[in-house]
């Protein structure tokens, strides 16, 4: 068997090894019970004590109060970029937008499906490379909702201090690559989603964290799969969830648990992605493509001087043992992804070649 390399991909994503280690055993015996976890029954009471286990460990991590709905549903983000403004807004009502990225757009793009959207502020302006500051900010009159994406994976940038809405307008938060990556105050937010798969766990789960009166905001005659309250009231069992995707879900949380928390993540994090940064600043080859002050402690966006090296950096750190950092297809250059699991030695290791990259390319 051969070793594992960095995995630097942006999602799906790193897992930490040893959740990936106890889940080789509970694939062939969840927990003494004789049957995989891929095979149980979701209502069977193995499964049932893993997703209240994940429930619980959401709550005590996040500090997630009781008007709060914690919820495991299928579709990733993007099925959540419609089913916020299915449920939330009407077509003569308006939703306020901040558009810091791809994902953000996207988001935009299906609520205006639904009703009416304002554009509160945008950084596509400077493609992206930057989080607007407060002082920039156009509220809409009477929005029912305000959403944010609070990192954004395709341009390196996140939002280092939750924008504030107009008094209560609810914040929604798209938090897919950065949930549980440093501490949240979940009692800002009428709703916050994410799909596991960045820090959290396999993709096939989206984390739904959700104010419980606005859950019942929306219309009844919704169909039933996609109305917040079906999953609510059924406790994310209403038809068979990803039950392997929760269980490991529930093991990444346990883990993190295990590591100090959500305010060490933070820490963790930080000084990661500041080993990288840190080369990036003094490099005469390489240079981030996200401003100072708005720069991700998840995904870190680089390129090199000319696209032709950025090419064979690319080529040369697979031969490396670095997976996963050639940036999105819509941007080019690099991205490193180091989210919760990825190991600060990933990092250093990353550093060092780029260094004797430059010795030999610069």
């Amino acid at each position: 068997m051969s070793e594992r390399i960095y995995n630097l991909s942006a999602g799906p994503a790193v897992l930490p090894e040893e959740v990936i280690r106890k889940t080789q055993e509970a694939i062939w015996n969840l927990n003494g019970s004789g049957i995989g976890v891929m095979e149980h029954s979701h209502r069977d009471k193995p499964f049932m004590a893993v997703i209240e286990k994940a429930e619980a460990l959401c709550r005590e991590l996040a500090g997630i109060p009781a008007d709060h709905h914690v919820m495991f549903v299928q579709g990733g983000a993007s099925t959540q970029f419609f089913m916020v403004p299915m449920n939330l807004l009407g077509p003569d009502a308006t939703a306020d937008y901040l558009m810091t990225g791809a994902w953000s757009q996207k988001a935009v793009a299906e609520a205006k499906r639904f009703g009416k959207v304002h554009v509160v502020a945008s950084s596509e302006d400077e493609n992206f490379s930057y989080i607007p500051s407060p002082d920039t900010f156009k509220w809409s009159a009477k929005p029912v909702y305000a959403h944010f994406t609070s990192n954004n994976t395709i341009f390196g940038t996140q939002w280092s201090t939750d924008p504030v809405p107009p008094d209560g307008v609810p914040l929604i938060c798209d938090a897919s690559s950065d949930i549980f990556s440093r501490p949240i105050d979940v009692e800002k937010y009428g709703l916050i989603y994410a799909g596991a798969q960045k820090n959290l766990g396999p993709s096939g789960v989206t984390l739904v964290i959700m104010r419980k009166d606005l859950v019942e905001r929306a219309s009844s005659s919704l169909p039933t799969m996609l109305q917040y309250r079906t999953h609510a009231k059924e406790k994310s069992l209403y038809n068979t969830p990803p039950t392997f995707a929760i269980y490991v879900l529930a093991e990444v949380l346990d883990w993190i648990k295990q590591n100090g928390g959500l305010a060490a993540m933070e820490e963790r994090n930080r000084a990661k992605a500041g080993v990288i940064y840190d080369y990036l600043d003094r490099s005469s080859l390489f240079r981030a493509t996200a401003r100072a002050g708005s720069r991700s402690n998840m995904n870190i966006t680089f390129r090199a001087r000319t696209p032709e090296l950025d090419d064979k950096f690319i080529a040369e750190s697979k031969k490396r043992g670095f997976s996963g950092l050639k940036g999105h297809r819509s941007v080019g250059g690099m991205r490193a992804s180091v989210y919760n699991a990825f190991p600060r030695a990933g990092c250093e290791a990353l550093a060092t070649f780029m260094a004797e990259f430059e010795k030999a390319n610069g």
